[in-house]
């Protein structure tokens, strides 16, 4: 391959509250990306440890520099010898609340960029269901663009698919490659995940990685899998779909510099009043 094509690893998996055991199915998925030839990895929003529960997830917490999980997966990395996309680790944050934190991990195992999840889950589900992620989350309040020796990857998560404008800075920052690592609910993503992932695509002429969670966990939570791998025209390469799973495809990042010059709306923005009227 050119030095502006790789292939990138979507691992889909079904965390439950057993740390140990998640991170042994992430070993798993990551290996057999790299099988596949995969040189950047990713995994999903809370793949080592997830729990409906809002104080589950807090008393399973820790601070940064005291996760287990993190030095597990730089040593992954390491052995590995790929990049890792780690979707995110709940740890412990600011005034006794979480943050959900993404990491980008270089094949030495050093973190090269971290990402603090910004927009907060608060929905209600048509089952009546009420998630109120910032009763238990401080979201952040800094977008990231991270470089890697081919591409420039704009870092999400989950529920920030809904805002287009993170995006757009992102993709104005530089980045080509879109990373959404997500738990997506199971009844939000029958109805949204697909067209979100498509549209920040198309909007951005950037890829998209979305590695996704899948199944039930305890507590009585669904999520939907799904995970995707889209070109910057907004079609799907990979697609996995509500059991665990690996997916893999190739990056050529000059689609992005295609796509961007055919429809070059990144520079088109334009300066706008709102009127109301009637």
């Amino acid at each position: 391959m050119s030095a502006d094509q790789f292939i990138v690893g979507c691992v889909q998996l079904c965390p439950g509250e057993d740390r140990d055991a998640n991170l042994a199915r992430v070993v798993d998925g990551v290996r057999s990306a790299k099988d596949q030839g995969a040189a950047l990895v990713a995994l999903p929003e809370y793949a080592t440890f997830l729990h409906a529960s809002g104080a589950a997830m807090r008393a399973n917490a820790d601070e940064e520099a005291s996760d287990p999980s993190l030095p597990k997966l730089q040593k992954l990395a390491i052995d590995q010898k790929v990049w890792l996309l780690v979707g995110s680790l709940a740890l412990n944050g600011p005034e006794g609340r979480l943050v959900n934190r993404s990491y980008l991990l270089s094949p030495s195992g050093d973190v090269v960029a971290s990402y603090d999840k910004i927009h907060m889950f608060d929905a209600t589900l048509k089952n009546g269901r009420v998630i109120r992620e910032s009763s238990a989350y401080a979201p952040g309040g800094r977008a990231v663009v991270a470089r890697t020796p081919w591409a420039c990857i704009g870092m999400s998560v989950c529920y920030d698919a809904r805002f287009p404008q993170l995006y757009r800075a992102l993709a104005q920052g530089g980045a080509e490659v879109l990373a959404v690592p997500a738990a997506f609910t199971r009844q939000t993503g029958t109805l949204h995940w697909k067209a979100l992932l498509q549209a920040r695509a198309i909007e951005n002429g950037a890829f998209i990685i979305a590695p996704a969670t899948c199944g039930e966990h305890p507590g009585g939570h669904q999520t939907y899998g799904h995970a995707m791998i889209i070109d910057p025209n907004g079609q799907i390469l990979a697609e996995a779909g509500e059991a665990s799973e690996v997916i893999c495809a190739p990056i050529d990042l000059g689609q992005v510099a295609l796509a961007r010059s055919r429809i070059p709306s990144l520079s088109h923005d334009r300066i706008f009043e709102l009127a109301h009227a009637g």
